[in-house]
């Protein structure tokens, strides 16, 4: 089992430079962890702070080394063109391999806001994606699609193979997932039995695709590993009383160092390789804290820190 985070970008108590010294602390106290990947989400227009991907993975990449780390883009909201260039530059900043999380995107306001059409979005996704691959390869693209442009060539090219994770709920979206991606990454508000029932319709999806099961399988978590039984009690209770994300809170990690073991131990056995953690918790230190005690919860499952 690996275990990584995507470090939260939305703050919406900060400041401007309050939010981004956040974020960087996160990534340093995951590096000091050990943890296998460092990533970052995508949403835009949003009314409180929140730390747009390209520019703070490039400062995150700073705290990290040559383990995987990677950003998730909403492809239907990018200009492919644009898109391959900057992860083309982010691959290129880091000293390890880097991975492109993507998914749909599904906030209509947002679609409003960067002029794009949410109805557009699956025949926009896989038009992207397509664009991307042949991008990095060095080919010149040209597309009359989505998006219309001619001759397209980017440089500098990717120094070693963009790795795609493509994230997804909906059984036809796990699906293309199953078609078009190195890897699935599993959505955070799912329960242990809806985690069970998608990694079943990834698997006969890729029965049904002749292709053989991949290195990776991902899902992320949003988890608090707190210092005690009773700071886990009142952590939960305060994340159920707010409806925290609109999750069912059976898909909350929140437990002390062995709990929270026991709970990455049920997912691997469910088949998932790596579980990308995102810090539930709001206060700066908390997280932080939260994200040091990881370290114990790797030692209980017995994965030695690189």
């Amino acid at each position: 089992m690996k275990i990584g985070i995507s470090i939260t970008s939305a703050y919406p108590t900060a400041t401007g430079r309050d939010g981004a010294a956040q974020m960087i602390a996160r990534a340093r106290a995951a590096a000091e962890a050990g943890l296998d990947s460092l990533f970052v989400g995508d949403h835009h227009v949003v009314p409180t702070p929140y730390y747009q991907n390209t520019p703070i993975m490039g400062r995150l990449l700073a705290e990290w080394d040559e383990r995987p780390a990677g950003a998730l883009y909403l492809l239907p909201l990018w200009n492919p063109v644009l898109l391959a260039e900057q992860v083309s530059t982010l691959s290129c900043i880091a000293t390890g391999p880097f991975i492109l999380q993507c998914a749909l995107g599904r906030s209509e306001y947002q679609f409003n806001a960067m002029g794009a059409n949410i109805k557009y979005r699956p025949s926009a996704f896989e038009q992207s994606l397509s664009t991307l691959r042949a991008l990095w390869q060095g080919e010149s693209v040209s597309l009359n699609g989505r998006w219309k442009f001619e001759n397209a060539k980017i440089s500098p090219v990717p120094p070693e193979e963009i790795c795609i994770w493509i994230g997804a709920s909906a059984p036809v979206a796990i699906e293309r997932a199953a078609r078009l991606g190195d890897a699935w990454l599993a959505e955070p508000g799912t329960t242990i039995q809806e985690a069970t029932q998608a990694i079943d319709v990834y698997m006969n999806a890729l029965s049904k695709l002749d292709k053989e099961t991949p290195e990776t399988i991902a899902i992320r978590r949003d988890v608090y590993v707190a210092e005690s039984d009773k700071d886990a009690r009142h952590v939960r209770k305060i994340a159920e009383e707010n409806g925290y994300r609109g999750f069912d809170p059976d898909a909350l990690v929140i437990g002390d160092t062995s709990s929270v073991a026991d709970t990455f131990n049920s997912i691997s056995e469910i088949g998932y390789t790596d579980i990308i953690v995102r810090n539930l918790h709001s206060v700066g230190e908390k997280a932080v804290a939260s994200t040091k005690r990881l370290t114990n919860v790797r030692e209980k499952l017995g994965i030695t820190i690189k």
